[in-house]
């Protein structure tokens, strides 16, 4: 029998940060969905039976009484699924603002045309599930990466994998720079083994050419210095949301130090739990001259 999963419904005032909340329990793995009917919640059972981490929005957008949201909830929990309720809070002032600032109605701005009093009101309707809320998280003060942060922190399983999708692409001067290149690495100051007769035919990927490449005292510092410039950077990429990451390392040709150089670096963005494949664009191109 698979393993029991689990489902997160999110709820809150409109304003709050739902949707980051959302899409941040996706990037962790959830199967998610927004501005679900309560009454549409056990026909997510069987998912969370069969061990899948589910999430879900409930709010007054969903034009059913919230009271049969907190009934079905309690429901399913005396049957036994593991059901949390995450309950995301605001003050009326900073919701007022963040209103002003994105120019979007209020959910509930056809019933009630004054936005203090349509965040009162929703508030009211929204009282049954903060009542059974196993978390509430006043967002007030929260930057958009400290929500990121809180989410990960109370529902990543064990040694979640980074969001951050990264892509090393080693390639040589004399062809371009990547267009789509975030970051630039020039490593043709390290020895080349180019000029090397027995290794000038031998590509990045042979044993040799690696060795000899890293062999290089340079080569050793520039790689340090390389590692902790990203150790520095990438969790602030995270912290801001960036999905996707280009790191380019370019020698002359492309043939021999950038693709050491970015095999080791994919090798230890794997251990620091980051997501990276490598691509090696001009590698086939044949041999290449100073």
């Amino acid at each position: 029998m698979s393993a029991v999963g689990r489902m997160v419904v999110v709820s809150g005032v409109s304003g709050a940060g739902k949707t980051l909340a959302l899409q941040t329990l996706e990037d962790i793995g959830y199967f998610c969905i927004d501005n679900l009917p309560p009454s549409m919640l056990p026909s997510l059972r069987e998912r969370v039976q069969g061990g899948q981490r589910v999430a879900v929005v409930v709010d007054t957008r969903s034009g059913e009484p919230l009271e049969n949201a907190e009934a079905v909830i309690l429901q399913l929990r005396n049957e036994g699924l593991p059901v949390e309720v995450l309950f995301l809070e605001c003050t009326d002032e900073v919701l007022i603002r963040r209103f002003k600032e994105t120019r979007r109605p209020h959910p509930l701005a056809n019933l009630e045309p004054s936005l203090p009093e349509a965040i009162r009101k929703e508030r009211a309707l929204l009282a049954p599930l903060k009542a059974i809320a196993d978390h509430t998280l006043d967002t007030t003060l929260f930057q958009p990466y400290e929500l990121r942060e809180a989410i990960r922190a109370l529902y990543s399983e064990g040694k979640a994998c980074s969001p951050l999708r990264i892509r090393v692409v080693s390639f040589g001067f004399k062809h371009g720079v990547p267009a789509d290149a975030d970051l630039v690495f020039d490593v043709r100051f390290l020895r080349n083994p180019h000029y090397v007769p027995e290794l000038k035919p031998k590509p990045g990927t042979d044993a040799a050419v690696r060795d000899y490449v890293l062999a290089d005292t340079e080569t050793q510092e520039f790689l340090e210095m390389m590692r902790n410039f990203l150790a520095y950077l990438l969790p602030r990429y995270e912290r801001e949301g960036k999905a996707y990451l280009t790191i380019s390392i370019g020698c002359t040709g492309g043939r021999h130090r950038s693709v050491v150089l970015s095999e080791e670096l994919r090798a230890w963005l794997e251990q620091q739990g980051y997501r990276a494949v490598v691509e090696h664009r001009d590698l086939a191109r044949g041999e290449v001259r100073p």
